[in-house]
């Protein structure tokens, strides 16, 4: 089973010899090395992986930038980002996709809908387990559903440090036995641990060809929504036991001014007058930390003052609306 052969060698501390690492660099007549002489490598990997499994957090940490937002609440990311990271001579585009589950709700149907669709786009999938969790619940459906993807696909355990080492190889067989994977890696998102290894293997394993994208850029999500998306983030920290993850956030004005700042307006949009209640809080306490704290982090990407306002509206059944859903960047199911 190729994806197991490394894994032995993926558990140990260091097993690169420093001298092969320039054995394969080209060099010229005066000894030195012509790295820019390599072709270029660019695709995209979408990862995929149950709820809560550490997706947007692991995105985050191979890009170099928060790109994604990440929360304790499950079906936090609810539309496709796109993170891009640049390693050696590779531009690799990370697709941070919905947790894919058992949809009830039109509005869950669609996240589910855009993972499979981002999934079956990419040039490489990578499944991310939860390997505390193992393959119970969504994890096992999703290796059943991937046999239906033709893609090559790289495992990649996550948490790996509050697991046995036997455990995991338990795990990783066990997932290898269900999909033919090109490689497995065991890796903490976290704490970064092994995911060099990961960035060093789809560096090689991607297409040559040209970038997609500038050098500079991180992200192709625009700078209106990624402000929705970090208030939404501010939103489910503050009260992700109180509020349903339903609540969504739209950006509605985006003003510069002529003293360098900006001036954003946000409205909270949530389903019953009880919610607007909870997003509020008591004298107002509530949408003022979450403003507070959204503000800071925008100020910050935005190398810019910011004057953010907030604004909590009660709409009434929002996920049966298709205007919502494009705004979100997801299809509306019909039915």
């Amino acid at each position: 089973m190729p994806a197991l052969n490394e894994l032995t060698d993926m558990m140990t501390e260091d097993h690169t010899d420093p001298a092969d690492t320039t054995q394969n660099a080209a060099t010229d007549i005066d000894g030195v090395t012509d790295a820019d002489s390599r072709p270029t490598h660019s695709g995209f990997v979408a990862m995929i992986g149950a709820t809560n499994a550490g997706k947007s957090t692991l995105v985050n940490r191979l890009v170099g930038a928060k790109v994604s937002i990440v929360s304790h609440k499950v079906q936090t990311t609810r539309a496709i980002v796109r993170g891009i990271a640049i390693h050696d001579r590779a531009q690799i585009v990370f697709m941070d996709t919905p947790g894919i589950f058992k949809p009830r709700r039109r509005l869950d149907r669609a996240m589910v809908t855009t993972a499979w669709g981002g999934a079956k786009d990419a040039d490489f999938i990578m499944l991310l387990i939860d390997s505390e969790r193992g393959l119970k619940g969504d994890a096992q459906m999703i290796l059943e559903g991937l046999k239906e993807v033709h893609q090559p696909k790289i495992l990649v355990l996550n948490k790996i440090d509050q697991v046995s080492r036997e455990d995991l190889l338990q795990l990783a067989s066990a997932a290898n036995e269900v999909v033919s994977f090109e490689r497995t890696f065991m890796i903490s998102a976290l704490t970064g641990s092994g995911c060099d290894d990961v960035m060093d293997y789809l560096a090689d394993a991607l297409p040559e060809g040209p970038w997609y994208y500038p050098e500079d850029q991180i992200s192709d999500l625009p700078m209106r929504q990624l402000a929705a998306e970090i208030t939404r983030e501010k939103l489910f920290l503050r009260l992700h036991q109180e509020l349903p993850y339903s609540s969504h956030v739209e950006t509605e004005s985006w003003e510069e001014k002529k003293d360098g700042s900006v001036r954003i307006e946000q409205v909270i949009y949530v389903e019953r007058d009880s919610q607007k209640k909870i997003a509020l809080g008591r004298n107002g306490e509530a949408i003022k930390a979450i403003s507070m704290a959204s503000r800071k982090e925008l100020s910050g990407i935005l190398d810019q003052p910011v004057h953010l306002f907030l604004f909590v509206k009660v709409r009434e059944n929002w996920g049966d609306d298709p205007e919502r859903f494009r705004e979100m960047g997801l299809e509306f199911p019909r039915g």
